[in-house]
């Protein structure tokens, strides 16, 4: 679905104009996106703008800085948390997480530098894609039945359990693989560790310490504050095609694997501040940004060799029509932060130009949009 903007549309920027970035935007709306907002921090200063529309049927932009659904960039708050704790000397990288969660019964060999870096083996509780086209079900978030859903609360420590019904993908530390089961976990570490609430320490080590004021952990909270951009779904039944407005969703359905919610101004402070070394001591912030050797994750980020040269920092995320990518030179100097709204459906059929988008993004940003 594509939505068709004016240059009117496009938001004041906060430094100096960059055509280049207005073009590459509208190029995603263009691909198929409802609307995006952009943020870059650089040599120039900072641009700000968005593109396409806020809602289905609307004729405004996303608003500039709206409050975003971050998907898995929840990952990267929940690693820096950790690390926080590890550094207050509240638990070990390397300590079996068996010790603070004995009632899971977990391998005692599964260390929270596992749960971080993904290499743990825990079944995906959203299920898991095997090399040879096998697919295990978890939970489900997807189609009609995810929409007639959406307000359910799932308890953390069933979205655990589910996942230790379910065989493991490898032993612990021999492997690497996505699990949104590990952050989850490591949501739990957090509370029995402090024992206080996860969103309280959240506040307490991270979003409070750099000003993080639009930033924030629903647990079960519906709503999305304002300002925002309309998130759709979009599934078909007896042959129609029906499109929901699913803004508005319980997200404990995915827990720490993805529920925060953000804006690209606080992305990209978080970020920069990571980096930039106000989080973490060096060795830590050394720690999370090592990658694994096959997939280039560290605890919490991606460490990617940009295809011309070069190294960036990041997570992408989406949930249910909405997403945010937050990129950065290692050294911080150069940013990018993004939201984006569109209409998603069980078949993802936005997931190519999804990869796309952010190639180009990365391309214009990091490369000048110069061809490697």
């Amino acid at each position: 679905m594509s939505a068709t903007t004016n240059q009117d549309q496009f938001t004041p920027q906060t430094g100096p104009d960059r055509p280049e970035l207005r073009k590459v935007i509208q190029e995603i709306v263009d691909s198929g996106f409802l609307g995006v907002q952009l943020r870059v921090h650089d040599e120039r200063g900072e641009w700000v703008g968005s593109a396409g529309l806020g809602e289905l049927g609307g004729t405004a932009a996303p608003p500039v800085d709206g409050r975003v659904r971050i998907g898995s960039n929840t990952k990267t708050f929940i690693a820096a948390l950790v690390l926080r704790l590890v550094a207050e000397g509240r638990t070990g990288l390397d300590s079996p997480v068996a010790d603070h969660l004995p009632e899971f019964g977990l391998d005692r060999r599964i260390t929270a530098r596992m749960l971080l870096q993904h290499t743990s083996g825990l079944f995906n509780f959203t299920g898991e894609y095997y090399e040879d086209g096998t697919v295990v079900p978890g939970i489900a978030w997807q189609g009609r039945e995810w929409v007639d859903n959406r307000f359910t609360t799932h308890r953390p420590e069933d979205l655990v359990r589910l996942a230790l019904a379910k065989r493991a993908r490898f032993e612990p530390g021999a492997d690497w693989s996505y699990s949104n089961t590990n952050y989850v976990l490591a949501r739990l570490l957090v509370e029995r560790i402090t024992g206080r609430p996860f969103e309280e320490e959240m506040r307490r080590l991270v979003l409070d310490p750099l000003g993080l004021s639009e930033t924030s952990a629903p647990e079960t909270g519906t709503d999305v504050p304002e300002p925002h951009a309309h998130a759709y779904y979009r599934y078909e039944e007896a042959g129609a095609r029906q499109t929901v407005d699913v803004t508005r969703q319980n997200p404990s359905w995915i827990s720490g694997g993805g529920d925060m919610i953000s804006t690209t101004r606080d992305l990209r402070a978080f970020l920069s501040a990571l980096v930039g070394g106000r989080l973490l001591p060096a060795p830590l912030l050394a720690e999370m940004l090592t990658p694994h050797p096959k997939a280039g994750y560290g605890l919490g980020v991606f460490v990617q060799d940009t295809d011309r040269g070069g190294t960036v920092i990041t997570h992408n995320g989406g949930i249910a029509g909405h997403a945010a990518l937050m990129y950065t030179t290692p050294d911080g100097s150069r940013t990018l932060t993004a939201a984006l709204n569109y209409v998603d459906d069980a078949a993802q059929s936005l997931a190519g130009p999804f990869q796309q988008a952010t190639r180009r993004l990365v391309e214009e940003v990091f490369h000048g949009g110069r061809a490697g």
